[in-house]
């Protein structure tokens, strides 16, 4: 067998892993954020400014942000479900010493901050949940695509042959997920009237970028014969191609339908294609090819996953756009985001049920279909994940709120009520609409070039495996490996956010 028979036997049919597992390991992104947040407000307490030094900042954020999901994915996932306890109590503590070394000169009361905290109003132009969400998604997908080569990437995490829940598995989703919350329909102020298909010619020329990188990465993986999970999207798709067509398909929906609504054309997208999939002969179809023998002759039956999961993906993309919507509503105030997230928290308990109905009445989940199924476990967890960090966002005002003039980037702004002096109105150090801080930080340099650290990513993980062995790694080289490349690529967004450089030609 060829090296690269090797390579694709090895990401190939595995079965995912438990909802479960998969929930844990979500939770570890937002308590490696709060951790951060509340390490710096105690260096600020320490000693009396944040901390200003670029490079010490780069280092505490890969360290904090980045390094301890490295861990958790490669020698650390046999304890992954000690994880979020070990480090929820590292952050308890950390929040216990901040409480403990307050002055008492300036101390307050604890229940008096308490009732300032929920009259406390936020800067209604910024969510910073949205942006971390985001981030992290690539972040985690980065990881990913180069870590599932390596033995200690367990096998589980990987892509799910047909059917099951492998993280990779929901990784493909919430990229989707990410994307329509901040499409052009969902930011236009519905104060504004723009031509009904105005949106629609500016998703045209903005997703160019896409099908050329779709285009280079075929190109590419078919000039060198690297190795390819054929069973993911095809022989010639990629999931450029899905991300570009679902933009555009989306875009056209939501000109023809009212945005408000984009959840029941969400609902009828999914059902309906759910019963195309079980009527029908469609599901043999997608599984076996057109001969029942996993042919892939011709376009059609060579690219079948890739195509027809596009109206899964079309779903999760149009739900998503009503999550969008109602995150954007304004809300300007603590009081306003906690209702939002027990809302949320709900329909997530709904989204589970209705996840546990399908898959034992429908169809097990699965992401080389993006059946029914698949489409309300992305949902599902991406609410989740967001839920996350709406609850740590909240939880750092608070901690800033028990430490006068401390800042955390990338975290809500406090501001003074409406109606009283704007001279006066930011209570924390000077931020920018974007919510950054004057310093510069890891997820804002990211947030800045995502497709670019996205790609940048994508062809590391091909060097990486065109010169080195993946599959024969010990735990010392496979350890630095993924550090030096997730370290690499975060530099090079550093420098670029340093230097105030945005490669966005399009």
């Amino acid at each position: 067998m060829s090296h690269k028979h090797v390579k694709e036997a090895f990401i190939s049919n595995l079965n995912g892993t438990s909802l479960l597992e998969i929930s844990l390991g979500l939770s570890l992104a937002p308590l490696c954020l709060l951790c951060r947040g509340l390490l710096l407000i105690l260096y600020y307490l320490h000693y009396g400014k944040p901390l200003s030094s670029r490079t010490y900042s780069l280092l505490l954020d890969f360290l904090v942000l980045v390094s301890p999901l490295l861990f958790c994915c490669t020698v650390l996932s046999p304890i992954l479900f000690f994880m979020p306890t070990i480090i929820a109590a590292f952050c308890a503590g950390v929040f216990s010493k901040i409480q403990s070394q307050r002055k008492h000169e300036t101390r307050v009361p604890f229940r008096q901050i308490v009732k300032e905290f929920q009259e406390t109003y936020l800067d209604p132009e910024y969510i910073p949940a949205i942006t971390v969400f985001r981030v992290y998604v690539n972040v985690l997908t980065s990881i990913s695509i180069l870590a599932v080569d390596f033995p200690q990437y367990p096998r589980r995490y990987a892509k799910a042959e047909t059917y099951g829940t492998g993280v990779m598995d929901l990784g493909v989703g919430a990229f989707i997920f990410g994307n329509a919350l901040v499409c052009p329909e969902v930011r236009q102020k519905s104060c504004v009237t723009q031509p009904k298909f105005s949106n629609l010619t500016r998703q045209f020329f903005s997703t160019w970028p896409l099908v050329f990188l779709g285009v280079g990465r075929l190109l590419s993986v078919k000039s060198v014969e690297y190795h390819e999970h054929t069973s993911e999207y095809g022989v010639h798709w990629n999931f450029f191609f899905t991300l570009a067509i679902v933009r555009l398909a989306a875009s056209l929906l939501l000109a023809i339908f009212p945005k408000n609504n984009s959840w029941i054309v969400a609902i009828s997208l999914a059902v309906l294609y759910q019963l195309i999939l079980n009527t029908t002969s469609l599901k043999m179809f997608i599984l076996q090819g057109s001969n029942g023998r996993d042919t892939r002759v011709g376009f059609l039956n060579a690219n079948r996953e890739g195509l027809l999961s596009l109206f899964g993906y079309l779903a999760i993309y149009m739900a998503s756009v009503q999550v969008g919507l109602c995150l954007l509503k304004v809300r300007n105030s603590v009081r306003g985001w906690i209702e939002a997230a027990c809302f949320s928290l709900l329909t997530v308990l709904v989204l589970f049920l209705c996840l546990h109905v399908a898959q034992a009445y429908v169809d097990p989940v699965s992401r080389r279909m993006a059946n029914l199924s698949y489409c309300i476990w992305v949902i599902a967890h991406c609410l989740t994940f967001f839920i996350c960090f709406v609850v740590t966002d909240l939880t750092l005002v608070f901690t800033k709120l028990l430490v006068k003039g401390s800042s955390v980037p990338c975290c809500w702004n406090v501001v003074k009520p409406p109606g009283t002096s704007k001279k006066h109105e930011t209570q924390a150090v000077p931020i920018t609409r974007e919510g950054k801080l004057l310093h510069t930080c890891l997820i804002s340099a990211i947030n800045k070039n995502q497709l670019l650290f996205f790609l940048l990513a994508n062809v590391m993980t091909g060097a990486v495996n065109i010169l080195i062995d993946t599959i024969h790694c010990k735990v010392a080289s496979t350890l630095c490996i993924l550090h030096l490349y997730m370290f690499f690529n975060c530099l090079i967004m550093y420098i670029l956010h340093a230097k105030n450089i945005v490669l966005k030609f399009w």
